[in-house]
């Protein structure tokens, strides 16, 4: 089965707000953050720039692992650097290939150098449910004779 769509789709669908977090946070605060949303990453910005990812991972490998503390580590020095991201207008077979590829799980979408989403694995999961969805229903409507002609 082919994948079509965009990121921009994506976002249409999922909404655009981003939680952000600033490299000077200390990790236990973001961490607070990303518990009171349910979500596993927040992307770092200094200023409008996107500087990495911050993620559940990076806390687990980078501060738990090594004996740091989460209290007195600041985000910018466990961060995913360098920021690999998506375009809006790229297809979500190359956002697959590229999560993948760096085996990430959260792009930053940036329209030029302008934050306007994060996508996550969990959403192009989604999307290609609701495509094999979308597939089957009208392959059983063509097979039932209900296909318009």
């Amino acid at each position: 089965m082919e994948i079509s769509g965009t990121i921009r789709q994506i976002l249409a669908h999922k909404g655009t707000e981003v939680a952000t977090t600033t490299p000077d946070a200390m990790v236990f605060d973001a961490l607070s953050v990303m518990g009171e949303k349910n979500i596993g990453a927040l992307v770092v910005m200094e200023g409008d720039t996107v500087v990495g990812v911050f993620s559940e991972r990076d806390y687990s490998r980078k501060v738990i692992l090594q004996g740091k503390t989460s209290r007195t580590t600041r985000v910018g020095d466990i961060l995913s650097q360098p920021v690999i991201s998506i375009a809006p207008d790229d297809s979500i077979e190359e956002c697959m290939a590229r999560m993948t590829l760096n085996r990430i799980r959260h792009l930053p979408v940036l329209d030029g150098a302008r934050l306007i989403g994060l996508v996550s694995m969990g959403d192009v999961v989604n999307w290609i449910m609701q495509a094999q969805r979308h597939a089957i229903q009208q392959l059983t409507g063509y097979l039932s004779g209900q296909y318009p002609a």
